[in-house]
């Protein structure tokens, strides 16, 4: 027990460490990359008098560290800040303006500053709104990959050589192969538009998942089918293998009880390391091309708009549950293998 406390306390000290440098680092990008958020609130059609005073009046033209530090302290008071472009139902938000001349006057720009500061939404209730949706999708991709890939890999990993490991090295070979955005139109192509099986934009019940989680389990599995029959077939030849059938252990304990064991430790760190920023990075591109109303397809949106709350808020929601992957994958390999110290 005591050990399990100084790890979880260590690591997630080093987990804050991590988030406070992404969120500093997305956060400072933001602000030097070329574009200015304020003339996308704004309009094409605004003037610079205009546009200078809502930009001081975000603070953006403040000093980054100045900005920065207002923004944790926002954080530390349970605050990511508005939208600049979203409303509450993840639309635009609906604004107030006067025009003069094909250019926003000073009044019309007030009366649609009233206007937004009580529509846009929160990036925190935005979010929200998306998680349950990408975690539905995020699991029933992984089920799909494991379903796919585990009994490929054992197989392939338990047969060097043989008829198995080859169907497994193609399988992977194909899967890696297929760009996501192209299977996805593929995928609504022949199943959603021709054979009128599974709807496929949009979501309005679970059946929506399905395509979007095909496409997340192909970007996945090739990964765990390598790394699986690679460990098992390095496991095969160790010592512990032929010491088992000596004693007289039948096969079936030896594969599930220690070379299946045995092989569980580094597909848990491949896990931690790869599948977690693979999994957040496949569901972002996933959820836009399948129009599905995600944390993904909000991230791109908003990278797009230039919306510089939502992206930072959801930096931080990513690389948090990167921080959590890892620190639970640590936990269940320590458990798995106990010489094992973090």
């Amino acid at each position: 027990m005591a050990f399990i406390l100084t790890f979880l306390l260590r690591r997630i000290a080093q987990g804050v460490v991590v988030v406070f440098l992404v969120s500093f680092l997305i956060f400072t990008l933001l602000r030097i990359i070329p574009g200015d958020p304020v003339r996308m609130m704004l309009g094409a059609n605004v003037s610079e008098v205009v546009l200078e005073q809502k930009a001081a009046e975000l603070g953006l033209r403040d000093p980054i560290y100045e900005q920065y530090g207002r923004y944790i302290v926002e954080i530390f008071q349970g605050d990511f800040g508005q939208s600049y472009l979203l409303g509450e139902s993840g639309g635009a938000a609906p604004t107030a303006q006067s025009k003069q001349g094909g250019r926003i006057t000073e009044e019309g720009e007030r009366k649609r500053e009233e206007s937004l500061k009580t529509q846009r939404a929160h990036v925190i209730k935005l979010i929200g709104d998306g998680l349950p949706y990408t975690l539905q999708l995020a699991g029933l991709g992984l089920l799909f990959t494991l379903l796919v890939a585990v009994p490929l890999g054992i197989a392939g990993g338990l047969k060097p050589e043989k008829w198995q490991d080859k169907i497994a090295f193609f399988s992977s070979s194909l899967f890696v192969s297929l760009p996501n955005f192209w299977l996805a139109l593929v995928l609504i192509l022949l199943i959603s538009t021709r054979a009128n099986l599974l709807p496929a934009i949009g979501y309005k019940g679970f059946s929506y998942t399905i395509l979007p989680a095909i496409v997340l389990a192909v970007e996945l599995a090739p990964i765990i089918i390598r790394g699986l029959s690679v460990a098992i077939a390095g496991n095969l030849q160790q010592g512990f293998v032929d010491g088992g059938r000596m004693r007289g252990l039948p096969w079936r304990q030896i594969v599930w009880r220690h070379i299946i064991r045995n092989s569980s430790i580094p597909m848990l760190n491949l896990f931690g390391v790869q599948i977690g920023g693979l999994l957040l990075g496949g569901v972002f591109v996933t959820e836009y091309i399948f129009d599905y109303p995600g944390v993904g397809k909000l991230t791109i949106q908003a990278v797009l708009q230039r919306d510089f709350p939502i992206i930072q808020g959801i930096a931080i929601l990513a690389a948090g549950t990167l921080v959590l992957v890892n620190i639970m994958v640590d936990l269940i390999a320590t458990y798995i293998d106990r010489r094992l110290k973090y």
